[in-house]
């Protein structure tokens, strides 16, 4: 930027203060009202002598010679178009159906100056044209036209129009203008056949285009043709100058003011004809040699160095008015040459006019064409300049001869320039922003003034300004100063301010050179050096009064903003943002708008409570009795929606001057709702509480998911603030409404469920067509999935609610938990009773046996003891139906889903929550009554039972009752022992000491069952305050006694505790369900295992004949319950078996095995068959336990110890047995019981015992006192260890617990259990074994007493020994809690039992 620039733009900052300064002479005089009949004189004025200083229009002449008079053809009109007459039969005569619009279009053409042939461009040729277009619109002659379609009819009016148009003015002896209607004719003609010929008309009428071709050449035959001017016809053409005609409608201008002004042009015709003879050319030329003269004086008649901010403005604008003044004096002589002559003694050379400045010039005007040359001047010759005193150094003034100019007179120049020049620029701008025609009239590329003017009103202003003296500047600020009115007004839009801003903005382009033109000067803001100081003024003051109003626009327009549609504040915010505050003219500050913001703010604030209102008694009844939670869902969507909708419409511009609508709507509405919702939601509850009625469930749930959606908006538009209620708190009833109701109907739904299962595979039909076996995710029937469809629905449902509190959630899970452990407890109970009558079903073979007498029996007995040497029938396999492992696959599918569900429950992180918040009381703090413990009462074995068969043998079972006779639980049948073994575990509750009474029973298919004998205990929680299991020897009142071990752990509202008790259901449903299958196959197991085959393979081939009496004698023996053999006694000593003699043995138990297996593997699950497997594999070991050693007891038995010839045969019967139920393939591959099961504790002690079994007693008891007293040592090591821990009480268990509810409460800390039980067997050697052994040795039976003392002795100091420790840790748990403020800190969940 220059020097002069920067000075420019700083001395801005004077102007507001200069304002306020008197105003300097003629151009700050005081501003006084400009009428519209003033403004409309010297606008006339200046139309006028515009029209009088346009180049004289030129026309070629054809003169005839002088010796031949110049005579019209003898032929008229009439006779010209005759030949017409001659093509009236003739379709091609006739003119399209197209063609009367055509025609129109292309005269008005001709009317605008479109038409491309020069020859249409004569003003007489228009006016002839003009006059048929009137007469050719006529809607009488228009039908008519369309009608016949004649094109002599067509001529005939363009012949008298242009008759009567031409002769006008004429004197009746003056007949030149009738050869100019044959021309105007042969135009006319011209314009049909190439309006013809341009729609392809011509083609099918050539006789109608040949003769209009023929008329044509007829019409100019005393005339040159248009398209070649060389052309004569005789005599000479000269160029001749067009008289003026003095009328209104050939002065565009004029008939501009007209219009603008709203006068008739007859009215203007009476004003020029009243003044014509004082606005000529000369007052014009003395106008501005006065206006040259005064600035030469420097008076305040033209602008002073007064009215500049830097001298170099002023002097550029001088230098500039020099320079034009020249060229409009040259104009004036140029136009009227006589002034040239009469203004000087001397004639004076006048120049070639080469250039004009823009702002006289007018764009369509020429003064004189390229190589016309007045004979009467000199071209490029110096001109003497100093008769028109241009530059004189003489400061007189001509009329008055005074050199203050005060009484300068002009009768061009109005006295108040720039308000008149305003008032007409604004009469102009009223009467085209009206003008409906205008887009009609100008092209858009036409359009310099972005449409506000028209093209004759800016060629009109040019003029204007060019005549009056007004600067570029001047009139760029008087366009927007008429503006900056109008829109105050409210005569124009802000579309039209911001159209008028940017085109004033937008820098000029540079002029092309046009030979002959120039065009105006573009109006512009950009270059402010050249501006007067009146104009600064003036436009601080069009920016001051223009931001007011754009302000009160923007704030009425605001007030809409929460509407639907409210009206557009981008117009106003473009206008503000792009052309007030960027202007450096802008003398408002920021602070200024200060108290604008702030009155819009409480605007805005107000209409979004009205808003809300609004809202809020359209969705939401007066009556209370109508309310439902569906309004304030309503409500609440509603205030979401319009909050949504105006974060959507503001999301590009947030704020408007400062304020934020979706802010101040969200400040305002938001807690209004909270506070409204929480009122309508207590009172349609106490309301429907009242009427006895429920809300529903689903309408709670729906309502909370809209309240969350709503807290949310709020927490994201007012970070910090909390939400007026908490949702949960009020909302919680519905969830606990739903858990309560899937509690009631969980069992109904399993039953149901389990009623409608068929328990059959449901195989995919193309596999089963193609022999494939059902997959495992298929051996599974649709009551599995059902029921835990049912489960994760009922979860689901409170999951997707995305309830937001952690302690309510996690207890809505653990109360949903005790359901689902219920609904699996009853799922599990229904699939044992069905599988147990299953498996209980009797063979028709049974069912034959069972009718028979008890003679039969005897007989039966005598005749199978005689043939089979009393071995008995033989064991047929169990037929097995597939239903019956269905629901065995049904347990374990339940079990993997139960798993899975505990997975998505997260079932420690609920637990965690609630023992963080709200953890359990302390015990002693519970209400009595109130704390429930569960025993965990197993009955592993029986004794010496009472013999209850005539075999000698018994069928027993274990019922426990409690002290009212209520059955308890009861055990499976273990057939012919009195030694049984049930390993059952049975669950009770109980809150306080419970007695209970174990009967031992035996099963007779027919009659009552017999009682062996009844023995009791007592449950007391106070005996089990360590949690830990103890082991009783429960004498029967009879004979015998039985073994049970008990465990207690606290019956607790848990989550883990109830996920960990559905999993020990489905665990023990799962064991009990393949120990009954394994129970078919076990007593095969016993008759091949079995000391009666050892003896057979040991006496092979040596039995001889069998004697009554040694039936008697077996039948003695029998009865007696001793040990007895059917085999007589060898003659000789055997010889000891093969190898191949001893895998024979057990071929029989191996293809019952693959009998029963194949059956097995159609339907069970790979787990499950693996599972069942496993359960035989631990029944082949138990029995081999069984044939080696006597069950552990302090009593000695009468069992007889095995030779190491049996040991061995035992022992590779193990081996067999190993190999095959691990089942490796040809390749190595193991298709069986994986080795990690096969070699199991038991495996482990039964291998070792074949290390003691021949060992002398003395050394069997000093190994036993060894390892009795390392297991002590080590005991001892454990407590001191723990001992020495500082950790919280509660945080270590002082023994490790088994079978515990929380240790089973998912699949992986089962399996982590059993694993740890493994590792602990296996790592801590009992002495066990040996003590077994030492029961078939008469000789230790003080040993063995001895020996069970010290065991009972030790185990009653570890449990005290733990019941201390536990309460030390405890003890400083408490006081460190209390000593850290936390009061009762202790986590007592961890006392797991």
């Amino acid at each position: 930027m220059s020097s002069s620039a920067n000075s420019s733009f700083n001395s801005r900052i004077r102007t507001s203060n200069r304002a306020s300064q008197p105003r300097r002479g003629l151009s700050y005089s005081k501003r006084v009202a400009v009428s519209d009949e003033d403004a409309y004189s010297y606008a006339l004025r200046a139309a006028y002598l515009a029209y009088l200083l346009l180049p004289r229009q030129k026309r070629i002449q054809h003169v005839a010679n002088t010796s031949k008079p110049i005579q019209r053809s003898s032929t008229s009109i009439n006779d010209m178009i005759k030949d017409f007459s001659l093509l009236r039969d003739s379709k091609s005569a006739k003119l399209p159906h197209g063609f009367p619009a055509e025609l129109d279009k292309r005269i008005t053409g001709v009317l605008y100056g479109k038409e491309k042939m020069p020859e249409f461009n004569d003003s007489l040729v228009k006016r002839s044209f003009a006059a048929f277009l009137n007469e050719f619109k006529n809607p009488t002659f228009r039908r008519s036209v369309e009608k016949d379609r004649k094109v002599e009819d067509l001529l005939l009016i363009f012949f008298s129009k242009a008759t009567s148009e031409l002769q006008k003015g004429k004197a009746p002896e003056d007949d030149g203008w009738k050869l100019m209607v044959d021309r105007h004719v042969a135009l006319f003609v011209r314009i049909i056949s190439n309006t013809l010929q341009n729609n392809e008309w011509s083609r099918d009428r050539p006789d109608l285009t040949s003769k209009l071709k023929m008329l044509e050449q007829k019409l100019l035959q005393h005339d040159q043709d248009l398209a070649d001017a060389s052309r004569n016809a005789g005599g000479q053409s000269i160029e001749v100058e067009v008289p003026r005609s003095y009328e209104v409608r050939d002065m565009p201008l004029v008939v501009r003011v007209c219009r603008i002004f709203a006068i008739p042009t007859a009215q203007a015709q009476s004003d020029i004809n009243a003044h014509r003879n004082e606005w000529t050319e000369q007052a014009a030329l003395k106008d501005l040699k006065e206006y040259q003269n005064q600035m030469m004086l420097n008076t305040h008649v033209t602008l002073t160095k007064d009215d500049f901010n830097m001298e170099e403005a002023y002097e550029g604008w001088k230098k500039g008015e020099i320079s034009d003044l020249s060229q409009m004096i040259l104009a004036i002589l140029k136009s009227n040459p006589e002034l040239a002559k009469t203004s000087a003694e001397t004639p004076a050379a006048v120049p070639t006019l080469k250039t004009i400045d823009g702002a006289y010039h007018h764009p369509s005007k020429t003064l004189t064409k390229d190589g016309d040359v007045d004979p009467n001047y000199v071209i490029d010759t110096p001109v003497d300049m100093s008769s028109l005193n241009l530059g004189t150094s003489d400061p007189i003034d001509t009329e008055t001869e005074y050199l203050n100019g005060a009484h300068a007179a002009f009768t061009f120049i109005p006295p108040e320039r720039r308000q008149y020049y305003k008032r007409v620029l604004s009469k102009a701008l009223a009467h085209d922003l009206q003008d409906e025609a205008m887009a009609a009239e100008e092209p858009a590329a036409e359009a310099t003034t972005g449409k506000l003017l028209s093209q004759q009103s800016t060629d009109l202003l040019n003029e204007i300004a060019a005549r009056w003296r007004m600067p570029q500047p001047s009139r760029a600020v008087l366009l927007l100063d008429a503006v900056r009115d109008k829109y105050q007004d409210q005569d124009i839009s802000l579309e039209t301010v911001d159209s008028a801003w940017t085109w004033l903005k937008q820098a000029p382009e540079p002029p092309k050179k046009i030979t002959g033109k120039q065009p105006p000067p573009q109006l512009t803001l950009s270059d402010r050096s050249r501006w007067t100081v009146q104009d600064f003024g003036l436009y601080q003051s069009i920016l001051g009064t223009l931001h007011d109003a754009l302000l009160r626009e923007l704030f009425e327009l605001f007030q809409h903003c929460y509407e639907n549609k409210p009206p557009s504040i981008g117009s106003v915010m473009y206008v503000l943002e792009n052309h007030v505050y960027d202007d450096a003219l802008f003398t408002k500050s920021p602070e200024d708008l200060d108290g604008f913001t702030a009155t819009l703010a409480d605007a805005v604030r107000q209409k979004a409570r009205n808003k809300y209102h609004e809202i809020l008694s359209k969705n939401v009844s007066d009556d209370a009795n109508q309310w439902e939670f569906y309004h304030v869902i309503q409500l609440g969507q509603a205030v979401t929606g319009l909050c949504a909708k105006i974060q959507k419409r503001y999301r590009k511009n947030p704020e408007v001057m400062g304020v934020n609508p979706l802010t101040i709507l969200v400040e305002e509405v938001l807690p209004s709702f909270a506070d409204d919702a929480r009122a309508l939601v207590k009172r349609i509850l106490e309301l429907a509480q009242k009427r006895d009625e429920e809300v529903p469930i689903q309408d709670g749930f729906e309502l909370y998911k809209e309240l969350v959606e709503i807290r949310q908006v709020y927490a994201q538009a007012l970070p910090g603030k909390e939400f007026g209620f908490h949702i949960e708190n009020l909302l919680q009833v519905f969830v606990w409404r739903w858990i309560e109701m899937t509690d009631s109907k969980i069992i109904d739904w399993i039953e149901g469920s389990v009623a409608h299962d068929d328990f059959k595979v449901h195989q995919n039909e193309k596999d089963k067509e193609e022999g494939l076996p059902p997959t495992d995710d298929e051996r599974h029937s649709q009551s599995a999935a059902d029921v835990y469809r049912i489960f994760n629905q009922s979860i689901e449902m409170i999951v997707k609610l995305e309830w937001d509190h952690d302690l309510q959630y996690a207890k809505f899970m653990t109360a949903i938990s005790k359901s689902i452990g219920r609904g699996v407890a009853r799922y599990c109970e229904l699939l044992e009773g069905m599988f147990t009558k299953e498996m209980d079903r009797q063979t028709p073979e049974q069912e034959l046996k069972a009718q028979q007498t008890q003679r039969d029996k005897w007989m039966n007995y005598a005749k199978d003891f005689y043939q089979n040497g009393g071995k008995g029938d033989k064991i047929e396999p169990f037929q097995f139906w597939p239903e019956s492992f269905v629901k065995i696959n049904n347990i374990e599918y339940a079990t993997l889903q139960l798993d899975k569900l505990e997975k998505e429950v997260n079932v420690d992180a609920c637990a965690e929550v609630i023992n963080q918040r709200e953890p359990p009381p302390l015990p002693s703090m519970r209400r009595p009554g109130t704390n429930k413990f569960m025993f965990t009462i197993k009955i592993v074995e029986g004794e010496d039972l009472k013999a209850g068969d005539i075999n000698g043998l018994s069928d027993p079972y274990v019922v426990l009752g409690d002290e009212y006779q209520k059955r308890l639980a009861k055990t499976r049948i273990v057939y012919q022992s009195l030694n049984p073994r049930w390993d059952e575990t049975v669950d009770i509750l109980t809150t306080g000491p419970l007695n209970v009474i174990a009967t031992v029973w035996d099963w007779d298919m027919m009659g009552d069952h017999d009682c062996l004998g009844r023995t009791n205990l007592k449950l007391d929680p106070a005996q089990f305050t360590d949690f830990l299991p103890r082991e009783y020897w429960l004498d029967l009142d009879t004979q015998g006694r039985i073994l049970v071990r008990i465990s207690m752990e606290g019956e607790r509202d848990d989550i883990q505790f109830h996920f960990g008790k559905a999993f020990r259901t489905l665990k023990r449903a799962e064991k009990e369900m393949t120990r009954k299958t394994t129970d078919k196959l076990s007593s095969y197991i016993h008759q091949c295992l079995s000391r009666r085959t050892l003896r057979a393979l040991l006496h092979y081939n040596s039995l001889g004949p069998v004697s009554i009496s040694n039936v008697k004698g077996m039948f003695s023996k029998a009865i007696s319950g001793r040990p007895g053999s059917i085999i007589a006694a060898p003659s000789q000593p055997p010889a000891p078996p093969t190898q191949d003699q001893i895998a024979g043995s057990l071929r029989p138990l191996l293809s019952y095995f693959d009998e029963n297996f194949a059956i097995m593997k159609l339907t069970l699950t790979d787990s499950a068959m693996v599972l069942v497997m496993t359960r035989l594999w631990k029944e082949v070991l138990a029995t081999i336990e069984g044939l080696l050693v006597p069950p552990l007891s302090d009593k000695p038995s009468s069992q007889r110890q095995l030779t190491e010839q049996e040991v061995d045969i035992v022992y590779k019967w193990l081996q067999v047995l190993f190999d095959f139920f691990h089942a490796v393939d040809e390749a190595g591959v193991a298709l069986g019981v994986p080795l990690d099961i096969l070699k199991s504790p038991k495996n482990h002690d039964v291998k070792n015992l074949y290390f003691f079994y021949s060992e002398s007693t003395n050394n069997l008891i000093r190994t036993s006192e060894k390892m009795a007293a390392e297991t002590a040592h080590r005991q001892q090591e454990t407590a001191a260890r723990l001992g020495r821990l500082t950790a919280p009480g509660g945080l270590h268990s002082v023994a490790r617990r088994s079978k515990s509810v929380m240790m089973s409460r998912n699949l992986g800390t089962m399996r982590k259990a059993k694993e740890e039980k493994r590792k602990e067997a296996q790592a801590d050697p009992s002495d066990d074994m040996i003590l077994r052994i030492l029961r078939m040795r008469p000789e230790a039976e003080r040993y063995l007493k001895d020996r069970s003392r010290q065991k009972d002795r030790l185990a009653a100091a570890a449990a005290a020994e733990a019941i201390v420790r536990q309460s030390l840790q405890a003890s400083r748990a408490a006081n460190s809690a209390a000593a850290a403020g936390g009061g009762i800190a202790r986590r007592w969940d961890t006392i797991r039992e």
